[in-house]
């Protein structure tokens, strides 16, 4: 999104000073104590705590997507175009810009509470009730010229400057004591009003306070390393506010009677220590400072939206991408976005439109815990972060996030849907080629569809999967002498892949067989019934390996997508079964299978002591899918406590090379595998492959190697690892990538 020379400018500190600035503002100085006056001290404390049940899960949920991978310009509404698609993102995405820049409005009119002792000395000498607009007007103008002229590197500066400030202030509010009143205080805490209707009114009154958790994400395009950053700061800010409200809540609900709680919106300075100016102070603080971090966030927003061509006129996209040579500033989009926080400004009282703001953000939250949610629940090898939320935090923020919009005002939530479904059937039209939903919901669709088929025991008709995971089918007529096949393929299909089991029964379809075939088939699922299958299992009868194997590689995958992974598998002591498998080699590889071999030891599996994967340089085309295979199997719950470890065999010459690709290919694929567990071997003539595996690998769980096509006819190919236990020989019919 963002050019690179607007990458790596900023570091954690302006996410968090972002959101926790807008966290601590304007609704914390001027609504906290009437909230307090109205509900009671545990009223406000359940609406914080009801309110964090949205905003938690969503840092939660932008901390984990944010590490899966980079988040460019645009924050919020990159990773919501990018999961839903570019048509709901840019639905979703507009109304958000549009929050964004009318929260700018939102905090310069409450800038100018900050200058009531001018317009009270205004009145009370010269008789003159002067309208708000003559400091917000010239405040907006002058923070827009400043803006516009510096960028966000002085914004960034000058949110350090006013974060002190505030803190300053809140630090000298807990030190002053105020006039206790103690049955006032007692009636406070006594006053827990949750059934009350005026819960939810207060409630809508005080939200906004807590949207301000998200605001550093904007920031993204601009941050050295995003990945880093949202979490740390997002997180940090979220929590922080959380903790703070609560000890402000009870500094106010046992510093001030209930009539002054609710008639002195600026209670707070009579609290503090020098308060009548201090809390001024900080209020004009803490709302140029939010001010500021929308006015940073906003137009950033509004860039990523042109980026994407989300407008319906060629010229104006162009012109609203477009940056500042100089600085790389998104300078059109920030005149823009002053342009309408001046238009509301003017008009001097955006509480309804504040309102309506709270719903788009919510909107924005909501969606951000959904794709959270459906990523856990797709399960999809490729969403590897390195921060993981809970799927159940996602589902509820969610299902809060809407069920509180219709809380907090019927009416405004039906208009944000309608206006925002109307939004997204235009862009739709005007974007006729752009597919949105299939990204995000088909691993979602895809890990349902295989749960209710394991269950109900019935296939679909095929779907088209673009993002490569194994969907891996195993015949085998010796079901009941080894488990070792049925175990590898439940391995891979517990949470990433999917997998069918065909028992062969040997004959020729009939009476006898069918029956016999639905004994086999009760016996197996008893069987697998006991050890939380994800496998789905079948009979089929055929009087031959060839004839079953042809019959097998076409029936359609059991998640809906088609199969593309074969294994077979024999019995090490007994190497006379290979032979089946090498004649058949040629028809499966015709379909462009992989295919993997199963060697069964029948010694035991000993699951501590990991996976092993040997990569040599012969054979680098079987390397990612042997890597992505072990992350996959190591995701079942009997390799917990399991190591992945990689031995790559190179030219001598090669060794540093081969080590750095090799821990640049672990940690850009964010595999679970350290750098003390991949082990660079020089290649030495004198010393056999096989006696290094026999040597390296003796006691490991699992051991996988790649082979060629060309060489599989070879009699020695798959003999001489009398040493180790199970081993997996692996052949990649294309290059597999490790994004």
């Amino acid at each position: 999104m963002s050019n690179k020379a607007t990458i790596q400018k900023f570091g954690t500190l302006p996410v968090f000073f972002t959101a926790i600035s807008t966290i601590l503002g304007a609704i914390l100085f001027l609504r906290f104590g009437y909230a307090v006056g109205t509900v009671g001290f545990w009223g406000v404390i359940g609406i914080i705590i009801l309110g964090h049940l949205v905003t938690i899960p969503t840092a939660l949920a932008i901390s984990e997507l944010a590490t899966n991978k980079r988040v460019e310009g645009g924050g919020e509404y990159f990773i919501i175009s990018r999961s839903f698609g570019l048509n709901i993102g840019a639905t979703i995405g507009i109304a958000l810009y549009l929050s964004q820049a009318i929260s700018v409005a939102f905090y310069i009119i409450a800038f100018t509470e900050s200058f009531q002792f001018f317009f009270e000395y205004v009145l009370s000498n010269y008789d003159l009730h002067l309208p708000r607009q003559v400091i917000s007007i010239p405040a907006i103008i002058i923070l827009g010229a400043v803006i516009l002229y510096k960028g966000a590197n002085l914004g960034v500066k000058a949110l350090y400057f006013v974060v002190a400030i505030l803190f300053a202030a809140i630090v000298l509010f807990f030190l002053g004591s105020g006039n206790t009143d103690t049955e006032s205080s007692s009636l406070i805490f006594k006053n827990s009003t949750f059934d009350s209707s005026n819960f939810f009114i207060v409630f809508a009154i005080i939200f906004p306070a807590f949207t301000g958790m998200t605001a550093g994400v904007g920031l993204s395009g601009d941050l050295k390393n995003p990945s880093k950053s949202i979490p740390i700061g997002t997180l940090l800010a979220t929590f922080g506010g959380m903790i703070i409200y609560f000890f402000i809540v009870y500094k106010l609900a046992v510093s001030a009677s209930i009539d002054d709680l609710i008639n002195n919106q600026l209670i707070m300075g009579d609290i503090a220590i020098q308060g009548k100016w201090v809390i001024q102070l900080g209020l004009a603080a803490s709302t140029i400072s939010s001010a500021l971090g929308s006015i940073m966030v906003a137009p950033r927003t509004l860039q990523a939206l042109a980026h994407d061509k989300a407008f319906p006129n060629r010229g104006l996209n162009y012109w609203l991408s477009r940056n500042r040579k100089k600085d790389k500033e998104p300078i059109n989009s920030s005149l823009v976005t002053l342009i309408i926080a001046l238009f509301f400004v003017a008009l001097g009282n955006v509480n309804t439109v504040a309102e309506i703001i709270s719903m788009f953000f919510m909107v924005t939250y909501g969606a951000l815990c959904l794709i959270s949610f459906l990523n856990h629940f797709g399960s999809s090898p490729a969403y590897r972060p390195s921060f993981k939320s809970r799927w159940f935090l996602s589902l509820l923020g969610f299902i809060i996030s809407i069920w509180v919009m219709f809380k907090i005002n019927t009416t405004y939530a039906f208009v944000a849907f309608v206006v925002m479904s109307g939004l997204y059937i235009f862009l739709n039209y005007y974007h006729k080629n752009r597919k949105g939903f299939e990204s995000i919901f088909s691993n979602a669709i895809f890990q349902l569809n295989r749960n209710l088929q394991v269950f109900l025991q019935k296939k679909t008709n095929k779907k088209v999967f673009s993002e490569w995971r194994p969907s891996a089918i195993c015949i085998s007529k010796s079901t009941f002498e080894r488990d070792k096949a049925l175990t590898l393929l439940n391995w891979i299909s517990h949470k990433y892949g999917f997998g069918t089991y065909l028992h062969r029964i040997e004959g020729y379809y009939s009476k006898q067989t069918y029956q016999q075939a639905e004994d086999e088939l009760l016996k197996i699922n008893n069987i697998v019934r006991k050890n939380d299958s994800h496998v789905y299992i079948d009979t089929i009868i055929s009087p031959s390996y060839t004839s079953a194997i042809a019959q097998a590689i076409q029936i359609p995958g059991i998640a809906g997508m088609e199969n593309n992974m074969v294994i077979f598998e024999y019995d090490k002591e007994k190497p006379e079964d290979l032979s089946h498998i090498v004649d058949n080699f040629a028809l499966v590889n015709a379909g462009r299978f992989d295919v993997l071999i199963l060697a069964s030891s029948r010694r035991g599996i000993k699951y501590e002591n990991g996976i092993h994967i040997w990569i040599s340089s012969t054979d680098s085309s079987n390397a990612n899918l042997m890597i992505l295979l072990g992350f996959i199997i190591s995701g079942h719950p009997d390799w917990k406590k399991a190591d992945i470890k990689i031995f790559d065999i190179c030219k001598p010459e090669l060794e540093d090379q081969t080590r750095k690709n090799m821990e640049e290919l672990v940690t850009s694929g964010r595999l679970p595998i350290t750098s003390s567990n991949i082990e660079v071997i020089p290649q030495d003539p004198e010393v056999h492959q096989k006696d290094l595996v026999n040597q390296k690998s003796y006691d490991a769980g699992l051991v996988m190697m790649g082979y060629r096509e060309e060489s599989i006819k070879r009699d020695n190919m798959f003999s001489g690892y009398d040493q180790v236990g199970t081993i997996l020989f692996v052949n990649s019919h294309s290059e597999k990538i490790i994004e």
